[in-house]
């Protein structure tokens, strides 16, 4: 633009530079012409007249000749030559039939132009009739008019160059001046520019552009800011990768799960094989489901391209969500060893009560027998009976809608009822049990309360030494309600404390009959602590006894 503007008043000025030296030409011309006329005219009435009244003009005309710029020469009326300050009037041929001459003859005065056959050079002729029928004329040549130019050509072409380079400076100093307001435009701000009210028009168009931009930035930004703030919110981890691998955009939960920086390498993320792999198909175009592990922790990748379009060919993006199925593993995990200790904890019994009444039922079993197979029968359907209330009982702890049963519950008094309901087991153990504390209450379902006391001093005194003891307290620990059970019994290892709230564990699998128990006691105090918001604190060591707190919040 700024070129533009410049070469434009340059030219300009360079054009209006010629166009008048051509019209001062033209006028200087055409002044030279007309004073040329006039000043012969005017010299030949001079001379004319001073040759009329004075008899020796022969003499005078030669005086004048030689002082005058112009040429004379004087003709007799056939237009022979009389006199010529120029030239030999012997060697002239008769002027009889120039039309100056002819003009003069008839009408006393002529005039013509043309080139000299004598000098060779475009002259002026202007001719006057005398009154004793002489013809006087006078002529001049137009090289005379521009010897002035002709002697000044070097001034002129000085002239000329610094016409030019004044025409450059001029259009320089133009064009900062055009330009630099436009360039000082705040286009932020159109309507606060006031050097041209020719930009009125664009500078509307520009603040209704700005505000038009700005309110689409509003609703990007808002909308920006609510995906992230949704996506920061999710729980998967979320990151989307460019058609050349690089990270685009990731949530919080990715940020926690891989350490990167925006704009990183898909490998900078992670170095599992498996995942490198999911990550380049899904680059290529294919989606992909791999399971990665990271930080003891499991998660389900589910990788997704996201076509470039026509312009981007075989290229694609790729959308990557981290789910973390840990618990679900786990659970499933569970689930599986739940199943098969369920099927052998019922198998076991079934086959010994199938077993005892087909030996009864064939005849086999001596009558004397009969009364022992019996009570054996009786044994294992107890057993397995209490094995099932227990499944119940952990089922029922896993519905979610049970928390709507929950009403104030005091603990010292199920810790009381729960001291009464195994005094005959902690008699026949040889075991004394004890209850101490705080008449304290929970917002809780007393009878998975009573379940949870009444399996921990249970296993307390199943577990314990003969002459060995169990105490039960209920008390208030900054704040929060504590229920404390221990026993002197026979401790359990480091390797099993971390296990034996799991379904069916046990620590001694060889003793399980004899302690009575269908290995899932702890599991249901478990799930009876978790469902109240409790926390299980354990301390135990070997032969000196376990203690284990439930700790409401």
């Amino acid at each position: 633009m700024r070129k533009r503007i410049f070469a434009s008043i340059f030219f300009t000025s360079f054009i209006a530079v010629l166009i008048s030296s051509f019209f001062f030409i033209t006028l200087f011309r055409s002044e030279s012409s007309r004073a040329l006329k006039t000043e012969l005219s005017s010299e030949a009435a001079y001379i004319g007249r001073a040759i009329d009244f004075s008899p020796g003009f022969e003499s005078y005309v030669s005086a004048i000749g030689k002082s005058s710029r112009n040429r004379i020469t004087l003709l007799s009326p056939d237009g022979t030559v009389i006199y010529d300050n120029q030239a030999s009037p012997g060697s002239m041929d008769n002027h009889l039939s120039r039309p100056e001459v002819q003009s003069a003859i008839k009408s006393g005065s002529g005039e013509s132009i043309r080139v000299s056959a004598t000098l060779g050079d475009k002259e002026y002729y202007y001719a006057i009739r005398l009154e004793n029928g002489n013809i006087l004329r006078l002529s001049a040549t137009y090289k005379s008019l521009f010897s002035v130019f002709e002697k000044s050509i070097g001034w002129l072409i000085l002239i000329f160059i610094f016409t030019i380079a004044i025409s450059a400076f001029v259009a320089k100093i133009l064009t900062e001046s055009i330009v630099s307001p436009i360039n000082k435009l705040d286009l932020d701000a159109p309507f606060t520019n006031r050097e041209y009210d020719e930009l009125s028009p664009l500078l509307l168009r520009m603040d209704k552009q700005n505000k038009r931009i700005n309110k689409q930035l509003e609703e990007l930004n808002a909308k920006q800011n609510e995906l992230e703030h949704i996506t920061n919110g999710m729980s998967e981890a979320m990151v989307i990768f460019g058609s050349n691998g690089s990270v685009l955009s990731a949530n919080r939960s990715a940020r926690e799960l891989f350490e990167f920086h925006e704009g990183a390498s898909y490998l900078k993320l992670c170095r599992d094989m498996e995942y490198i792999r999911a990550v380049e198909k899904a680059l290529g175009g294919s989606s992909e489901n791999v399971i990665l592990k990271r930080s003891g922790r499991i998660y389900q990748l589910s990788l997704s391209p996201v076509g470039g379009g026509s312009e981007s060919g075989n290229s694609y993006a790729a959308v990557l969500f981290a789910t973390d199925i840990t618990e679900k593993e786990e659970n499933e995990k569970m689930r599986r060893e739940f199943s098969a200790n369920v099927s052998h904890e019922l198998k076991t019994p079934l086959t010994s009560i199938m077993g005892y009444a087909e030996i009864i039922k064939n005849g086999i079993a001596k009558p004397g027998d009969i009364p022992r197979f019996a009570s054996l029968i009786h044994s294992e359907a107890s057993r397995l009976l209490h094995l099932i209330e227990d499944i119940i009982k952990l089922s029922r702890l896993d519905e979610k809608d049970i928390s709507k049963e929950f009403a104030p519950v005091n603990l010292l008094a199920i810790a009381e009822i729960v001291k009464t309901e195994l005094a005959l087991k902690a008699k026949e153990k040889n075991v004394s049990v004890e209850v101490y504390g705080e008449s304290l209450s929970v917002s809780g379902i007393r009878s998975t309360l009573h379940e949870m006391v009444f399996n921990l001093c249970d296993n307390a005194i199943a577990y314990n030494k003969p002459g060995g003891n169990v105490k039960i307290g209920v008390f208030s620990e900054n704040g929060k309600t504590v229920v404390s059970v221990s026993d002197s019994g026979v401790g359990i290892a480091p390797e099993h404390q971390e296990r034996i709230f799991e379904r069916f564990y046990r620590v001694d699998k060889s003793h399980s009959k004899d302690t009575g128990g269908t290995g899932l006691g702890l599991s249901i105090v478990k799930h009876a602590a978790k469902l109240h918001g409790a926390e299980i604190q354990l301390e135990s060591a070997v032969g000196k006894g376990t203690t284990i707190r439930v700790v409401f919040n």
